[in-house]
């Protein structure tokens, strides 16, 4: 096993609940573009108009492939605080089907981070976009 294949193991088992509910996981993580990319499989549980996910979960998947991008690839981050995030709905993002959600890091400094992630349906079409501006908290030097 590689270290990226143990580290994705760790992210996926260290989840917190909301990736688990919206069928989540990391299936790759590209250490030297720093990028994170997720498969969602929504239950219908959260979706609208049948089998709609509902916006806010959209937020949230965007929001979680872009934070893991940043401390997925980062030894030194502990903590990702968004300051703001933009959501672009493009099409419609269907439960009971895969989702893969693509998180990058545009530019990080020490404390400030400009990510940008897109959602793409099964047939590989755009369905969603967002673009965000977080806050990094980072471990000690000496830690």
């Amino acid at each position: 096993m590689t270290d990226t294949q143990a580290r994705i193991e760790q992210l996926n088992a260290m989840a917190p609940d909301f990736i688990k509910l919206l069928g989540g996981s990391v299936i790759e993580l590209e250490m030297d573009s720093q990028r994170a990319i997720f498969t969602f499989n929504v239950p219908l549980d959260y979706c609208h108009s049948g089998d709609i996910v509902q916006g806010g979960f959209v937020t949230a998947m965007l929001d979680a492939a872009m934070s893991h991008a940043l401390f997925g690839t980062d030894d030194t981050i502990s903590g990702v605080a968004s300051l703001d995030i933009a959501t672009q709905f493009i099409g419609v993002c269907r439960g009971q089907q895969p989702l893969r959600v693509t998180g990058r890091v545009k530019k990080a400094t020490f404390r400030t981070a400009f990510l940008e992630a897109d959602i793409e349906d099964e047939e590989g079409a755009v369905v969603a976009t967002a673009q965000s501006v977080a806050k990094l908290s980072r471990q000690p030097a000496d830690a």
